[in-house]
């Protein structure tokens, strides 16, 4: 086994959105982790700009929604505008779902910031190591007596080599686990020969960070996104500050930024455009063909490069290390069996296939829209003024069905009888986009494999309120079930249901709720189950735990 200068559970490869993330998540569970990027510093650019309904749920559980919602942009900004130019009046517009007012299924709406106001608080939600300057170059892959590094039980480990781009010295740093999300370049993903499914790289984009005065045609009109003919702008901060994205010309190191961005915004603008900074990038699309290697896990961008119309990309990521983090912690801890690691891939390549397809989908309604736009002035048919009809509903991109809706069937979870979670439908060719088995709409529903949905438990808590590093059972009879939490070595907490909850969840006055970790549904009981050891079975199956549960330590 190759000699390590440090010792670590996890090592994070990648400091943007979903690395910070998984830091900050693992830390809630006591896990030792060190986050290194490559880079200097956080990102000085915009990047994504929509944490989604979804995401804001998680940040709920990390005390972050506050912090987030500070430095974003106040909700009338949730929706998106089209428009023949800048200064031209709006020919259609549509509301961003969930982000431009609260919505019922959910105690949290979702934010409209720049990834570089994001990042800072989650760098701040979490005290472990972090090494900026610092970028890995290879893995090790180690074996232990008796032990593939394949099965990720105790003892194994994986050695990366780190190299310190300022000193250019290498540092090794052992890890019983390594979490990718070090993009759509992974080097990660490289090293371990994992493979990708897509369009790939789809098309060379730029992205033109500017100061303009443009209060006059959009103070009255705001918007996280302006959809042009010639490219799409869209304001940074609450203060002020633009960014346009547009193709990649032939000669960008040429290029007059200043003057293409003013004649963008239109004829006769007569705007001061001040470029501060441009930035190249490549929009890529494709899936990783598995998420697991050995010791080696991807998410985010590393795992599944998503196109950004439609803003699913970062937050697919945040979702995957929701997933993935307490199932580590599980593992790490003695509470759960290295298999329940497999359930991460099982569980979320899934998601990130119908993400992608909802994405390309996206872009092709947005295609549609342009090219609609273009014939209708092509022939007279239309003053610039005139509204043009959305090829899709008001579920803007179908995005609350396909975030809320997400269900999961793998080995953590148990099916009740009733019937297993479905995948929502891939038909995307009318616009109506990916929801859950309804289509657009969310459909909230305790079965099994799902989210839990939001239902208040008093005035100002929610059912999601009760989820964190536990699992946690909802019960109207909570008496009853707290016998049987005693002789379970999981953390666990059991909650009373209010009975107004109990036809929504199919359940009856002895009935409960296993909730997982991450809020999904892992186990229901209409009513009491038979025998006292439902509860412990039910938690081992759960885990990939023998059914005794040896050596387990529940915390909580």
């Amino acid at each position: 086994m190759a000699v390590a200068d440090a010792e670590v559970a996890v090592l994070i490869v990648g400091g943007g959105p979903v690395g910070l993330t998984a830091r900050a998540l693992l830390e809630r569970w006591g896990v030792r982790t060190l986050l290194v990027e490559k880079h200097g510093e956080l990102s000085p650019f915009p990047r994504a700009r929509l944490v989604n309904v979804r995401s804001m749920e998680i940040y709920r559980g990390l005390g972050l929604t506050g912090g987030i919602t500070a430095a974003a942009f106040a909700p009338e900004y949730g929706r998106v505008r089209f428009r023949d130019t800048m200064r031209d009046p709006d020919f259609a517009t549509a509301a961003m779902v969930g982000v431009d007012a609260p919505v019922p299924e959910s105690p949290v709406i979702g934010a409209l910031t720049s990834q570089d106001r994001l990042e800072p608080t989650l760098l701040a939600a979490a005290g472990g190591r972090m090494r900026f300057g610092a970028e890995l170059v290879d893995l090790i892959e180690g074996e232990v007596a008796g032990e593939g590094a394949g099965e990720g039980g105790e003892g194994g480990s994986v050695v990366a080599v780190l190299l310190d781009r300022r000193s250019g010295e290498e540092s090794r740093v052992r890890a019983r686990y390594v979490l990718a999300a070090d993009g759509a370049n992974s080097t990660v993903r490289q090293r371990l020969d994992i493979g990708t499914t897509g369009p790939g790289a789809m098309a060379a984009f730029t992205t033109v960070v500017f100061d303009a005065d443009l209060g006059p045609w959009c103070a009255q009109r705001p918007a996280g996104v302006y959809f042009t003919t010639h490219g799409l702008f869209a304001p940074l901060y609450p203060e002020g500050g633009w960014a346009w994205f547009v193709p990649t010309p032939d000669d960008p190191a040429h290029t007059d930024w200043s003057g293409l961005v003013s004649h963008a915004l239109g004829p006769g603008a007569d705007v001061r455009v001040d470029v501060v900074r441009v930035q190249h990038w490549t929009m890529n699309a494709f899936v990783a063909e598995r998420f697991r290697h050995g010791r080696a896990l991807l998410a985010g961008d590393a795992a599944h490069a998503i196109p950004i119309t439609g803003g699913l990309g970062m937050n697919t990521g945040i979702a995957d290390v929701h997933n993935l983090c307490w199932k580590l912690a599980g593992v790490l801890h003695g509470w759960a069996g290295p298999g329940l690691l497999d359930t991460y891939g099982t569980e979320r390549l899934p998601v990130a296939h119908r993400t992608l397809g909802q994405a390309v989908a996206n872009t092709q309604l947005m295609l549609d829209v342009r090219n609609r736009r273009r014939e209708q002035l092509r022939s007279g048919a239309a003053a610039p003024s005139d509204q043009l009809e959305l090829p899709w509903s008001e579920q803007y991109f179908a995005q609350l069905g396909l975030v809320l809706g997400v269900a999961y069937d793998s080995d953590a979870v148990l099916t009740d009888g009733s019937a297993p979670p479905e995948p929502p439908s891939t038909d995307t060719g009318t616009g109506t986009g990916i929801g859950t088995e309804t289509g657009t709409d969310y459909v909230p529903t305790a079965r099994p494999g799902h989210r839990m949905p939001h239902l208040w438990l008093t005035q100002s808590r929610s059912t999601l309120d009760a989820f964190g590093e536990w699992f946690t059972l909802l019960t109207p009879d909570p008496a009853h079930w707290e016998q049987q939490k005693a002789t379970a070595p999981w953390p666990l907490r059991v909650e009373a249901l209010p009975a107004e909850h109990l036809g929504l969840c199919e359940l009856g006055p002895r009935g409960a709720l296993l909730i997982r970790p991450d809020g999904h549904v892992g186990a229901r009981w209409r009513d009491r189950p038979p025998g006292g050891s439902a509860l412990r079975h039910a938690l081992a199956s759960l885990t990939g735990v023998t059914a005794a549960a040896r050596g387990g330590r529940g915390r909580g």
